[in-house]
């Protein structure tokens, strides 16, 4: 995290803290109080009255690696969290989504570009994320039209040499999945 984001945070504009189980104080299906214990090894909320337990769950977040000229493709984001930094172009996967699918559709509304999938390429554990935490799929993908043109949560997208990335990647699992192109090799 960094100082603007948690400048955002401490001025009340932030998002509901994720170990505050996501602000779940009444039951959603008899409107009770619920109670925090361990369940399951794990501290719940949970309702006595009816056993509802609320199960803090990941969500489901997928992109695409495209390398060019062995040059990587990155935007830098104009929202928080992470405003002004840079990360691999990804977003979360939408209820009716296939993480494909979503992938797909994240290039295209933050870079302009027209993407196929041809790999999958590594599955991350977002964790930094001030609004939830992640399970983050990335594909290798290849560009087949489009214009690189920023939009969505973007305003800007460049490609990158390996030696030459921004040192302000939003994410730690974009820095780590960055890290591990370089460790297999796959950025000669």
């Amino acid at each position: 995290m960094n100082d603007n984001d948690l400048k955002y945070l401490i001025s009340g504009k932030g998002f509901i803290k994720l170990n505050d189980h996501n602000g779940y104080q009444w039951c959603p299906r008899c409107k009770e109080k619920l109670v925090i214990a361990e369940i399951e090894d794990t501290i719940r909320p949970h309702c006595k009255s009816c056993g509802f337990v609320f199960y803090q769950n990941p969500t489901p977040a997928a992109g695409a690696v495209i390398v060019q000229d062995k040059k990587l493709l990155l935007v830098r984001r104009s929202i928080q969290p992470g405003l002004g930094d840079w990360c691999i172009p990804a977003g979360f996967v939408e209820w009716t989504e296939h993480p494909q699918q979503a992938a797909i559709r994240e290039l295209k509304e933050e870079t302009g570009l027209d993407i196929s999938i041809t790999s999958i390429y590594d599955i991350f554990m977002g964790m930094d994320d001030p609004r939830t935490h992640a399970v983050l799929i990335l594909y290798h993908a290849d560009v087949i039209g489009g214009k690189l043109i920023p939009g969505d949560d973007a305003d800007d997208a460049q490609y990158f040499a390996f030696d030459s990335i921004p040192g302000n990647i939003a994410f730690q699992a974009h820095r780590d999945a960055i890290a591990l192109y370089c460790k297999r090799g796959l950025n000669k």
